[in-house]
């Protein structure tokens, strides 16, 4: 809709994402991570800026990660042609080229009792080299079901990917993660009669593995999800005009950016490093960059506020090395809000800011929730965020006479 509008200039965007910024209040957490933080540049930078808070799909409609980062890049989530499934984000964020009929799956290794039930959904986060072993030790031993290559791949600490290739395979099956602890797994279940042998495949599978994890301490057993294949989207440069790199750490994000045409740039995982990696690649003709930052949303998910309040403040600290760069747009929001109370993703809107020439400044003071209420831009869907981000570099024409 943007394309005829979109004028070509050698203005850049930056877009610092924070992944599950956003919080609340609520017994024994009196004050959101943002509000408790300690945060002088975020503040300074929120009083120059135009403020809001971003809805990251709709009211109430709590996002995965990858439905959440198609929005911040302009993409509607819930249109099917970008309904992307987390299994093609994943393998395609460690480099894997899926091939048309391939079904990809995201898996997290698990940890059940002798009656099988899940006392830990993560496997107690085992570190990324445990990770490699078991894939390594389930990938000599699993090669192929029923006519079907499978192949097994580390994605970062507890998460792993599959990937089904052969002939006849269906990506509707159902996950088999109960999302919650003292239940067991969920059988993975055909939606379509086209996916029944897709789906036995996968119970073949499952069975396997835990013969395999059974002397295990920890990853005893797997739950799969995200089922899917790989989608055709329109790229970032012929939506935007836009030459865009990607400074992610996590194989999702990169793998959603690599889906959407941007440029994958190696980084290391602390903010100091991503901040870097940022800094040497800004004037080597990008004109789009956006880092994503992890340890916010993973913090939030155990419920850790001390945490959460740490990866805050030491953004902050660091933020010089990008408002050294001056870009003419820069950005900083998360994709979505991920309570400390609720140890989960959630609905509620996140924190937004953006700093211009012609964005202008508002009523906000601060850089929190309370404080981006008072902003000028409101409450908006996260899609928005990118005419937001050409208006201001001065990429979008006028339309209309």
């Amino acid at each position: 809709m943007l394309r005829h509008l979109v004028r070509q200039n050698d203005s850049r965007i930056i877009l610092l994402v924070m992944d599950g910024l956003g919080d609340i209040r609520g017994p024994g957490f009196p004050q959101t991570a943002l509000e408790a933080a300690r945060t002088p540049r975020l503040d300074e930078l929120a009083r120059n800026s135009a403020c809001g808070r971003i809805l990251p799909i709709s009211m109430g409609i709590t996002p995965g990660s990858g439905p959440a980062h198609f929005a911040l890049f302009g993409y509607d989530p819930l249109a099917p042609q970008n309904d992307v499934g987390r299994g093609v984000v994943e393998v395609t964020g460690v480099g894997f080229d899926c091939e048309p009929g391939d079904v990809a799956i995201r898996g997290n290794f698990a940890t059940m009792d002798s009656g099988g039930y899940l006392t830990d959904r993560r496997a107690g986060r085992i570190p990324h080299q445990e990770g490699i072993r078991i894939c390594e030790k389930l990938g000599r031993n699993i090669k192929e079901i029923d006519g079907v290559e499978i192949i097994i791949m580390p994605v970062r600490e507890y998460r792993f990917g599959v990937v089904l290739r052969g002939k006849g395979l269906s990506p509707q099956v159902e996950e088999t993660d109960p999302q919650l602890t003292g239940k067991k797994t969920l059988p993975p279940t055909a939606l379509a009669p086209e996916a029944e042998r897709t789906a036995a495949i996968i119970e073949e599978f499952i069975r396997q593995v835990n013969r395999i994890l059974a002397d295990e301490d920890k990853a005893n057993t797997i739950l799969l999800r995200g089922v899917s294949q790989r989608p055709t989207i329109e790229s970032f440069s012929d939506r935007y005009g836009l030459k865009g790199a990607a400074v992610a750490a996590y194989p999702l994000y990169r793998g959603v950016a690599r889906l959407c045409g941007m440029e994958l740039i190696d980084t290391g995982f602390s903010v100091r490093e991503q901040f870097q990696t940022a800094k040497s690649v800004y004037d080597k003709g990008y004109d789009f960059i956006f880092i994503h930052i992890k340890k916010t949303d993973s913090y939030g998910e155990d419920g850790n506020i001390e945490g959460k309040i740490e990866v805050i403040e030491e953004v902050d600290s660091h933020l010089p090395l990008l408002l050294d760069l001056r870009p003419e747009v820069l950005m900083v929001t998360g994709d979505h809000s991920t309570p400390c109370i609720m140890k989960s993703h959630s609905w509620h809107p996140v924190p937004f800011l953006i700093q211009a020439r012609d964005c202008g400044s508002d009523a906000t003071d601060a850089f929190n929730e309370t404080a981006c209420d008072k902003g000028s831009l409101g409450v908006f869907p996260a899609v928005s965020i990118m005419p937001l981000a050409l208006a201001n570099a001065g990429k979008l024409k006028k339309h209309g006479a």
